[in-house]
């Protein structure tokens, strides 16, 4: 047996992920290629008004998970601005693409550094928001189960034994117990407040308005690729959808959930939805959520960009106890002797970024 920690180790399981995701892959290649006499048809329904607004409902569901997260902050004492934690949030998500969960997590902390968010604050408020998303997905997938036939609850059924750790997570109590057990035996500070069950509350809200998008953009896709489902269909898509992602979380065999995520959507949208119809929608849905996860990033940091792009062009402001330059003689000293007046600002200096206000 190769010991854990090694080279080889991490060799073999990275060879080890590669032939499950090929594996994977392969089976949705499989099941796309037996009915490809059926594909065509169905592509020809695609609208570029349909995949427009299922991008735009899977952009909003993504902002809805940076405001997940950010709750979790603010509850812990962290104040981030909202631009601040898009650029954290977003650019931190891209590691997701890279084997491992924990590759989010370590890009989130150190990306918040530049906003002085303590580094416990970021990898657990980053660790508690994918537990809740998580958790929120689970409970969603076994409400729907119902709806989604009886292929899925056979498939699928264990979903239903996730749900009572899922509620734990979102028990306050609990988790402060945990997280101070923890950080006490890494012999790291506590956290700067505990959790409460307004945190936690806020971080559920946000996490169910995330799987309203992400399955309004299937439910979107569903239905400009020809799909008719009956008017349930979108309560389905949102189960689905959440129970898909939660199986590609669990089964962490594949960055982003590549591979599982797929085989699992068309088997967990029932009989109801057609075979190719429900194909080709989780195909397009990959490739639409991957474009989106490389543009929210770059929005995020072209909106820092110009950010200071206009502070720097505006005049400053100056402050109800400084003098404006009307007021001031022409001839009066500086009071620190030197020629030169005013803030950073004033003397051409960038101001740094706005750190966050501990309690």
């Amino acid at each position: 047996m190769v010991p854990r920690g090694t080279g080889r180790w991490r060799l073999a399981r990275g060879a080890a992920q590669v032939a499950v995701t090929g594996a994977f892959l392969g089976l949705v290649g499989w099941s796309v290629a037996r009915r490809w006499d059926e594909v065509p048809a169905v592509l020809g329904e695609l609208s570029l008004p349909g995949l427009l607004l299922a991008g735009l409902a899977a952009a909003v569901a993504g902002l809805c998970g940076c405001l997940a997260w950010r709750a979790i902050l603010t509850d812990f004492g962290v104040d981030l601005p909202l631009r601040g934690a898009a650029r954290i949030f977003f650019v931190g998500q891209l590691a997701k693409y890279l084997p491992g969960k924990v590759w989010p997590i370590l890009v989130q902390a150190r990306l918040g550094r530049a906003y002085g968010v303590p580094g416990r604050a970021s990898a657990v408020a980053a660790l508690l928001a994918m537990l809740v998303t998580l958790g929120t997905g689970l409970l969603l997938a076994a409400a729907a189960l119902p709806l989604l036939g009886d292929r899925a609850v056979a498939g699928y059924w264990w979903i239903l034994l996730a749900v009572p750790p899922a509620l734990l997570v979102l028990w306050p109590p609990l988790v402060n117990r945990i997280l101070a057990a923890l950080l006490r035996l890494a012999r790291r500070e506590p956290m700067p407040r505990p959790l409460s069950a307004r945190g936690i509350g806020g971080a559920v809200g946000w996490s169910l308005a995330t799987w309203l998008g992400y399955g309004t953009h299937l439910w979107l896709l569903l239905t400009d690729v020809g799909a008719t489902g009956g008017p349930d269909l979108l309560l389905r898509s949102i189960g689905a959808f959440a129970g898909s992602w939660s199986v590609g979380f669990l089964l962490a065999v594949a960055p982003a959930g590549v591979g599982p995520r797929e085989v699992a959507l068309p088997l967990l949208l029932g009989p109801t939805v057609a075979g190719p119809a429900a194909l080709v929608a989780t195909v397009l849905s990959r490739l639409l959520l991957t474009m989106v996860d490389l543009l929210l990033p770059a929005v995020a940091v072209s909106l820092r960009w110009s950010g200071r792009r206009l502070a720097r062009r505006l005049p400053r402001q100056p402050s109800p106890a400084e003098p404006s330059s009307v007021e001031r003689s022409p001839v009066e000293p500086s009071p620190l002797g030197s020629s030169s007046v005013g803030g950073p600002e004033a003397r051409g200096v960038e101001p740094a970024d706005p750190a966050t206000r501990q309690p």
